[in-house]
């Protein structure tokens, strides 16, 4: 393999690399695509719970609004592969689409192995080998990319090129080869490394009884989140997980996205787990329950309202014995309770470790990097795409889409420069 030659090496087999890879080849570049795991796409196999959710299905200003960290820097590469155009480029490649509630858009299967398929099946129509090496090193000579190097030791070997584009992901999910090496390797080449941090990410409590009802999942519920001042940060309404380390699911991660200075604020969850009812309504239930069931015990009667395993911390937060029968409830008891199904708080810690995270927020400072093109303003012939790039977005396919967005603009602009430096 040493001595061998590409006019491109892509460095990353996820979203990102993949569509890079895919667009320059298209444009009759000699690609190379190398990525250290068995199997391109890993980290598409887990998102949308397994079913891939490609992008959402809205305008690229309503994509970049979902996008608090850096959206402007990726104005024009939006704008030129806009949410409509990424539909557009898996139905050409024979994968149909729907889309789901909060204009999210999976493929109709169900199944992210379908989006992984027919980009795998593009690479290889298109003649890109596929490499599973790990890259070790970016090679410049005279400033301008050169070669890479890959593998270890003795057993080290190197490729040459004319660019490279990284890809390599954040430093989430390590398991699927996100690594931080990508990091390591801009910084070698003299970029700067805004502090990885967890974003999309499960939330630690001090509270036991999230352990006392771990594996708890709830359902239609609210979840409010408010910062110090009592601000309202964010308020959803959908489904959360509670966990022997505090709280998961898709309102938590989708909440944590906003919840971005955990060194300077203090935040507080709050969960509605009667959504449905305003506090009047919900009180004439109470009322009419506990009338009906006036010589039940407490804990055999809340099981009409709440989860099985919620029942004894909601007992116990609002001091009623669960033995206490129903005719024996004082207004005040009654009180208490109509206030924790309204307003079930929880506190937070912080979040779980960047390695559970589902996305990173920092990376390669986008001030370094031409946002037209995604090329390196430190190392001529460099380009980077996807996560590694320090921006972010919340949750319902906005990741995907700036990966697919940055790794289109950086396969098309390192396609055009070797087009025109071989004059």
């Amino acid at each position: 393999m040493s001595g061998a030659h590409y006019d491109l090496i892509v460095v990353g087999g996820g979203a990102a690399g993949m569509m890079a890879a895919i667009t320059a080849a298209r444009m009759g570049t000699e690609v190379c695509l190398v990525e250290r795991n068995p199997k391109v796409g890993r980290k598409l196999y887990i998102t949308g719970k397994g079913r891939c959710n490609v992008t959402n299905h809205c305008t690229p200003e309503e994509a970049l609004a979902a996008t608090p960290r850096n959206g402007r820097f990726l104005y024009s590469a939006m704008s030129r592969t806009t949410p409509a155009a990424v539909e557009e480029f898996f139905t050409s490649l024979g994968v149909e689409l729907k889309v789901e509630r909060g204009n999210r858009v999976f493929p109709k299967s169900d199944k992210s192995a379908d989006i992984i398929d027919a980009l795998f099946l593009e690479l290889k129509r298109l003649r890109v080998p596929i490499l599973q090496e790990r890259v070790s090193a970016v090679c410049l000579r005279d400033g301008a990319v050169c070669a890479v190097e890959m593998g270890e030791g003795k057993n080290r070997t190197g490729l040459s090129c004319k660019a490279v584009i990284l890809a390599t992901g954040g430093a989430s999910y390590p398991a699927t080869g996100s690594t931080g090496d990508g990091y390591r390797m801009a910084e070698e080449l003299g970029h700067t490394i805004v502090e990885p941090r967890p974003s999309l990410v499960p939330l630690e409590s001090p509270d036991p009884f999230c352990g006392e009802m771990q594996g708890l999942a709830l359902k239609n519920v609210v979840l409010t989140v408010r910062g110090r001042k009592g601000k309202i940060v964010y308020q959803e309404q959908g489904e959360l997980l509670f966990t022997h380390f505090g709280m998961s699911g898709p309102l938590v991660l989708s909440a944590s996205a906003h919840m971005r200075d955990f060194g300077k604020e203090q935040y507080a969850c709050s969960i509605d787990l009667k959504p449905a009812l305003d506090e009047q309504t919900l009180d004439a239930r109470l009322v009419r329950e506990l009338g009906e069931n006036a010589n039940k015990d407490m804990a055999n009667l809340m099981g009409a309202l709440v989860p099985r395993l919620m029942i004894p911390v909601l007992l116990a937060r609002a001091d009623i014995p669960g033995e206490k029968k129903a005719h024996d409830m004082t207004r005040g008891e009654r009180r208490r309770l109509l206030e924790l199904l309204k307003h079930f708080t929880v506190a937070v810690s912080g979040p779980r470790p960047i390695s559970e995270a589902i996305i990173t927020s920092g990376g390669v400072k986008v001030s370094e990097v031409d946002p037209k093109t995604m090329a390196s303003k430190k190392a001529a012939g460099l380009y980077f795409a996807g996560e590694l790039l320090d921006v972010d977005a919340y949750t319902g396919g906005f990741n995907l889409q700036i990966a697919w967005a940055t790794g289109r603009a950086a396969g098309e602009s390192a396609a055009e420069s070797i087009r025109a430096s071989e004059g």
